[in-house]
């Protein structure tokens, strides 16, 4: 067998991230985002300041709490570079929609990748996203978009990375950062084969804005 060269490894790595297909799904096949449960819970200046101090977070209302069977992995997202993608990942983390999601493609040295509701890697929302490229690199504990051909075709599925991903940069929208426990992350349950697809995958246990704990 011939020895895979690092380009068509990192074109092959790429082509892994592109959804060939992404349904839309049904009104009763998905989780109701009902305006009640987006609404930013209040919090007080001194129990802001004691989250912030206790995570480790430059900004509680732009921070995710991602709690995964080993541990708590802490997201820092970056609202000035990809706004409309940090809105609507805090509007569907409020809503409760990553909760018990499966992380349904994981290679190990690449990535790993959740946000289908249908754990298979061809479900969203229904809601798709402009691109927000930005010059945040790819490397490991990177938070960014999945997608289809389209570039303004992200939804709510996710990936982080476990390396350097420069072959990425400029074709995926970075939204954060995992800050703290990128171990727990390492620990996720990697997938088979090609694809990566994991039989009995892990799952998100909860995700939360850390402004609402």
């Amino acid at each position: 067998m011939a020895k895979e060269t690092k380009t068509s490894k990192k074109t092959d790595d790429a082509k892994l991230l592109k959804q060939s297909e992404t349904k839309k799904i049904s009104a009763g096949g998905t989780k109701k985002l009902a305006k009640e449960d987006t609404k930013k819970i209040a919090v007080s200046k001194t129990r802001a300041k004691k989250i912030k101090h206790s995570y480790k977070v430059k900004d509680p209302e732009n921070a995710l709490l991602l709690k995964l069977k080993d541990g708590d992995v802490i997201i820092e997202m970056y609202p000035d570079d990809a706004p409309n993608h940090v809105a609507r990942i805090k509007e569907l983390v409020r809503a409760g929609f990553y909760n018990g999601l499966k992380f349904h493609r994981v290679i190990d040295g690449f990535m790993a990748q959740t946000g289908c509701p249908y754990g298979n890697g061809t479900g969203g929302t229904g809601k798709k996203l402009k691109a927000e490229f930005n010059r945040n690199p790819h490397k490991r504990g990177t938070v960014s978009m999945a997608r289809a051909m389209n570039p303004d075709s992200a939804d709510s599925q996710f990936f982080i990375c476990y390396n350097n991903c420069d072959w990425l940069n400029g074709q995926y929208t970075v939204w954060g950062e995992v800050t703290s426990g990128m171990e727990y992350v390492d620990n996720i349950k990697k997938g088979d084969g090609d694809n990566g697809a994991v039989s009995n995958p892990d799952e998100i246990v909860s995700m939360v804005v850390i402004a609402d704990i």
